[in-house]
């Protein structure tokens, strides 16, 4: 934050793969904050239509975004916080999340699209098909300065991803 202040929330947004919910969740854990996975705010026919390998639509994607946006209002509106795993690929659907906030902020988990295909054919019990990614970087719009993200290449384990994003957010532990 510019003035110093401790963020409300941290959205950790990425491409499926790129470890969202892996990193948010070790975040959080690391930080001392509460976790949520923007995953299970999907309703059932997002879920159905992503197993059945059907890319969400921007109609699909409004409530769910709605949720999620709720949930950090929530939480910043009863002086918590959390680290919540959501996509957010596009700029529109971040700035639902985020609308306008200083006290919420991005952090970006940047992979090629090679590294997270490899990533996705090791996984198991998922539902995004590995045949989505394509779709999802197409989807991607990277955040921009304005929007004062925490970029971190997700090329390196999970604890040095970790401490960057600390390290960045100059937060301590709790």
């Amino acid at each position: 934050m510019a003035d110093g202040q401790t963020p409300c929330a941290l959205v950790v947004m990425g491409v499926s793969g790129s470890g969202k919910s892996t990193i948010a969740d070790r975040l959080a854990i690391r930080i001392g904050w509460r976790f949520e996975d923007g995953d299970s705010f999907h309703p059932p026919s997002n879920v159905a239509k992503m197993h059945s390998g059907q890319p969400l639509t921007d109609e699909d994607r409004w409530p769910w975004l709605r949720a999620i946006a709720d949930e950090i209002d929530r939480t910043c509106g009863v002086r918590e916080r959390a680290v919540i795993a959501c996509s957010a690929l596009k700029r529109a659907y971040r700035d639902i999340l985020v609308h306008g906030r200083d006290e919420i902020r991005i952090v970006f988990l940047d992979g090629t699209q090679e590294l997270i295909a490899a990533r996705l054919a090791a996984r198991k019990d998922h539902f995004m098909p590995p045949g989505l990614l394509a779709s999802q970087f197409r989807t991607l719009e990277p955040p921009t300065p304005d929007e004062r993200p925490i970029t971190v290449a997700i090329d390196r384990t999970v604890e040095a991803i970790i401490e960057d994003i600390v390290s960045q957010l100059k937060l301590d532990r709790p």
